[in-house]
């Protein structure tokens, strides 16, 4: 993206990737293969035990296959690894909304991310019993395939924390946050444990905002800014039913002025895990 650009996209509750040349590829494979064996898409979709809507999607290069209807799809249709094979090169990332890919491929290169939250516990701090309770509670309702897939791209994502220890990860979130107890008492406490156990990583800081605070530098909402090896700087802001890319530096600016005074008004790190701490004990 050029400098000074501003890139927002919108996509529906559904998650649907957007269709690409190697998905459509891929889907025209599929419906080769189907033809060949003399099959409708009802006849393929109840050999795969998959819905007629999957089987129409995937030959539509609408949907991502998972790897179970790929490995099921070519033994009915004797493929003969040819799937199984193709698979392997789609580009694009199931579970991912499609207004978040761009970030999510600069987030594998940062050196540095920054990111505020005031909603939810940040994804790449979730455990999987909260996560499943976001996407389970996600209106319109997410169907089970759509779940696994973004649970899967949430936890390919959280690999970053240790697979890159020399990128350094800064959180800012809200107490509140860990009141609401999202997912029940038990969920929590596995929450606070598993955030306890990453902010001990040497890459990883964690603070909490407090919940009374005077003055508060991120009432604008949530952020997340990320330093490139070349020592450029993006900003990525989600909202309801999106998310606004921002590369322009004026802009990106005014978020790393705020995000440093939240570091200074949020909890010091040592203060922020004893909070933490106290609040795991507390049943």
């Amino acid at each position: 993206m050029a400098d000074g650009a501003v890139d927002a996209g919108v996509v529906g509750g559904g998650g649907e990737p957007d269709v690409s040349d190697s998905l459509r590829t891929f889907g025209a494979v599929v419906q080769g293969f189907r033809r060949r064996a003399g099959m409708t898409q009802e006849e393929l979709a109840e050999r795969v035990r998959y819905s007629v809507q999957t089987v129409a999607s995937v030959e539509q290069g609408r949907r991502f296959p998972t790897l179970e209807y790929v490995r099921r799809a070519e033994e009915v249709l004797d493929a003969a690894g040819i799937l199984s094979g193709a698979v392997q090169h789609l580009s694009r990332q199931p579970g991912l909304a499609s207004w978040f890919r761009q970030w999510a491929r600069l987030e594998a290169t940062a050196v540095s991310l920054n990111t505020y939250e005031c909603r939810l516990v940040p994804g790449l701090l979730q455990t999987e019993a909260y996560a499943r309770t976001l996407f389970e509670n996600q209106l319109p309702p997410l169907g089970d395939e759509q779940i696994e897939a973004q649970w899967v791209a949430r936890a390919e994502r959280q690999k970053l924390l240790w697979e890159r220890p020399n990128t350094a990860f800064s959180f800012i979130v809200e107490e509140h946050l860990f009141l609401r107890r999202t997912g029940g008492a038990d969920v929590t406490q596995q929450l606070i444990d598993h955030v306890l156990r990453l902010a001990a990583l040497r890459n990883v800081e964690v603070q909490v905002m407090p919940l009374v605070r005077t003055a508060h530098a991120g009432l604008d909402g949530p952020m997340q800014l990320l330093e490139t090896p070349e020592a450029r700087w993006f900003t990525y802001n989600e909202g309801q039913r999106g998310g606004l890319f921002v590369s322009d530096p004026k802009e990106v600016s005014v978020l790393q002025m705020r995000y440093a005074r939240m570091r200074s008004q949020a909890l010091s790190l040592e203060d922020s895990l004893g909070l933490l701490q106290e609040m795991r004990g507390a049943r």
